[in-house]
């Protein structure tokens, strides 16, 4: 197997006109690999730039889970640091585990942040929505959201051999018209919903934590069953009730 390390977004479009795998810390796929045969031309983007970026408002695909620190909004830091073992965090990439995994640890977390994806396809990058990346499994460089205000994640434990754990991630923008946005996501075993919903008021100001999942109830989220919601509901009902902190 050759494997390709492209230091340029115009060396990995080459590529992947190549035929080259994008692989991330191939923690997914060597076990198939040595199972089936390994591909002919491979690609990891731990050289590329675009795909290493980590601060508050933007995170790389290549990015290894164990490098995601306090730079990283709380629900996404959070949700990096749930996944797996210490040794697969040192290996496992961001776009790994949005494009390559079927559990979507990140997802959940990146998407209460509004975050878009930018792709790498055969005719160039493109932004395109992230609720899009799992299922067309484009060549993921990047992703970016505007900074919350406020944001919280829970992975609740899993059974052994179980179906995996139920993981709900909530996050809280300023929408820059005197209102603020929350949006919640849930992974309820591999289904991952979410919604959103206008707060009059922000956090620690006494908005209406009923008003708010009665909102919530009317989107995606709504099919979840009452036990989840229970999760939902004090997890929303927290933050809403922390102080405001721009």
């Amino acid at each position: 197997m050759l494997l390709r390390l492209p230091t340029s977004v115009t060396e990995a479009q080459e590529c992947l006109a190549e035929g080259a795998v994008p692989v991330g810390g191939a923690t997914l796929v060597w076990a198939t690999w040595q199972r089936d045969g390994f591909p002919e031309r491979a690609m990891s983007l731990r050289e590329l730039p675009e795909a290493n970026v980590i601060g508050p408002e933007a995170l790389g695909a290549a990015v290894v889970l164990n490098r995601i620190d306090d730079r990283i909004p709380e629900v996404l830091r959070r949700a990096a640091g749930s996944v797996g073992t210490g040794a697969v965090r040192r290996t496992a990439t961001v776009g790994g585990n949005i494009v390559g995994s079927s559990l979507r640890c990140l997802l959940p977390a990146a998407l209460v942040l509004g975050a878009r994806a930018t792709v790498l396809e055969s005719d160039g990058l493109h932004e395109t929505d992230l609720a899009e990346v799992p299922a067309k499994r484009p060549l993921l460089l990047s992703l970016h959201w505007s900074r919350p205000i406020a944001s919280a994640y829970r992975k609740l434990p899993g059974e052994a051999g179980g179906p995996p754990p139920l993981v709900v991630a909530t996050a809280l923008h300023d929408d820059g018209s005197g209102q603020y946005r929350l949006r919640a996501a849930v992974r309820d075993g591999y289904d991952v919903l979410s919604g959103s919903t206008l707060c009059d008021t922000g956090t620690g100001t006494g908005t209406d934590a009923e008003q708010v999942l009665r909102t919530l109830r009317g989107t995606a989220l709504g099919e979840l069953p009452d036990a989840v919601w229970e999760v939902v509901g004090r997890q929303v009902s927290d933050l809403l009730s922390r102080p405001v902190s721009h």
